[in-house]
């Protein structure tokens, strides 16, 4: 008797498989690194909905797939802040790319030492 091999998988290619079909994708508007953008997520507190707004300049996109990352910095007050949202995030109810920002890296971590005039990233033109 003839036995058929049998096919094993690789574990990066089960989760991946299993992002692709499950995970639900969001359609948002085409932006990069160094583009200033509004992120309207929705925040739960007990029973209650409300949408809330993030607005900043995007720092670095990271990952692939179902698990991509962007990073927003924006200033308050004196104080940077960041936050990190993943891009297929049930939460996020749109995002608005209000400039679009040139520079020359895909991740731009050195704006974090940036203040006043020497912090601006010239609009790109579209």
């Amino acid at each position: 008797m003839i036995e058929k091999p049998i096919k094993y998988f690789k574990m990066e290619d089960l989760v991946k498989f299993i992002q692709n079909e499950f995970v639900t994708k969001n359609e948002f508007p085409e932006f990069q690194a160094g583009d200033t953008i509004t992120v309207y997520y929705e925040i739960k507190e007990g029973d209650k909905k409300r949408t809330q707004f993030f607005k900043g300049t995007v720092i670095q996109r990271r990952g692939s797939g179902a698990s991509e990352t962007f990073t927003i910095r924006k200033m308050s007050g004196t104080v940077g802040v960041e936050r990190i949202f993943p891009l297929n995030l049930p939460a996020i109810q749109k995002i608005e790319v209000n400039k679009h920002g040139r520079v020359r890296r895909a991740r731009i971590f050195y704006f974090r030492g940036l203040t006043g005039k020497k912090a601006r990233i010239q609009e790109r033109r579209r």
